[in-house]
């Protein structure tokens, strides 16, 4: 049995909180967070042993893994103190602000041969492994586009802040929500090399922005765009999708369903035919043990639960992947930051020369 610690009881923490519960290779020993009426309540009800300080729940408790669900500021510290006292680490997205400090804890983990996953749900959902099958298998030759976009209604209005609202804390729309979209397009494509025309528009909150978008450039010479907006309640809940185009067609991908065109039929695979093809979650899912929000929260615990199990440190979600995210978004952070050329007059000579010949050309038409 797997003695598992908890850190932080916010809405990703008590998730998972429920879903470790359940697992039958799972004990979930204690859990830590700085909210004395949170861990009240759950002492009363659960009997789980609770700390204000993590650092005394790990040195005290005996554990082989622990859960990082706190904002995303203090995850570098918290992770480090825990791989340093060899346990394995499950850690929410991002994972880390700074990159720098990310390629610390990647080699932390990588020495002491620990395994590491990061909370990118996304890479479990059914539709999206099947469209990182189908592209890893080249159905759609070379692939000389991707789209990826993710709206949803978390700031419709201006109000208080939560974390997620705060920039020091590591809130806002770019890690928040843009970060699931960037990690999905490492995931099946490939990292871009370079990003441009970065935009970071605020809408509703104060310190953070609402919206993201960019365009991306990959070492194949693909390009990619970046559309991101969690002020946008025209959706329910938050919608992720992503378009691949290639020279033999395009897929499209979403948490529902996996769409395929193809214009010829491949050797690499013999389905999908030519056509439109669909395949859908319901049927590229496996079925997991508990169902809380989604069945991809249940699978990535258990993926990390096996692996640590196997000691498997080479994973799919693992830091190294996430660190790579983690640098698209400083990537995006430093474009838009970046001075931008003033467009108040003309171009060049040529263009000057270009527009006043269409002037008097119209006005000749006027004339005569």
């Amino acid at each position: 049995m797997i003695r598992a610690g908890l850190v932080g009881l916010g809405k990703m923490g008590m998730s998972h909180h429920a879903i470790f519960n359940a697992h039958p290779d799972i004990r979930l020993a204690a859990i830590c967070d700085s909210s004395q009426y949170v861990l009240g309540i759950l002492n009363k009800y659960t009997g789980v042993k609770c700390y204000d300080d993590y650092r005394r729940m790990i040195d005290e408790e005996g554990l082989d893994c622990v859960v990082v669900a706190t904002p995303s500021r203090t995850h570098a510290e918290i992770v480090g103190y825990a791989l340093a006292r060899g346990l394995h680490v499950f850690c929410e997205k991002p994972f880390v602000l700074d990159p720098h400090e990310g390629e610390a804890l990647v080699e932390l983990a990588r020495k002491a041969g620990l395994v590491t996953q990061v909370g990118y749900h996304y890479r479990f959902v059914g539709a999206f492994r099947e469209g990182k099958k189908l592209l890893d298998a080249g159905v759609l030759g070379r692939i000389h586009h991707v789209r990826a976009e993710a709206y949803g209604p978390v700031v419709v209005r201006a109000s208080g802040s939560t974390w997620r609202g705060s920039r020091s804390e590591g809130g806002g729309c770019l890690y928040d929500y843009a970060s699931h979209a960037i990690d999905l397009v490492n995931y099946l494509v490939g990292p871009p090399t370079s990003v441009s025309g970065t935009v970071l528009n605020g809408l509703f909150s104060r310190d953070v922005e609402d919206e993201v978008y960019s365009t991306f450039h990959f070492s194949s010479g693909a390009s990619g765009q970046l559309a991101v907006n969690w002020s946008d309640d025209s959706y329910r809940r938050m919608t992720t999708r992503i378009s691949v185009w290639g020279t033999n067609g395009r897929i499209n991908l979403d948490r529902q369903e996996c769409q395929i065109y193809l214009r010829e039929q491949g050797d690499a695979v013999p389905e999908p035919g030519a056509g439109w093809t669909v395949r859908y979650t319901t049927s590229l899912a496996e079925p997991v043990w508990f169902y809380l929000r989604g069945e991809e929260y249940s699978a990535q615990i258990d993926y990390f639960v096996q692996a640590v199990k196997e000691r498997r440190t080479e994973n799919v979600n693992s830091f190294e992947s996430a660190l790579a995210t983690d640098r698209v978004v400083q990537m995006l952070l430093r474009d838009a930051e970046s001075p931008r050329p003033e467009w108040s007059g003309p171009l060049t000579a040529q263009t000057e020369r270009n527009r006043s010949g269409f002037v008097k050309s119209i006005k000749k038409m006027f004339s005569g």
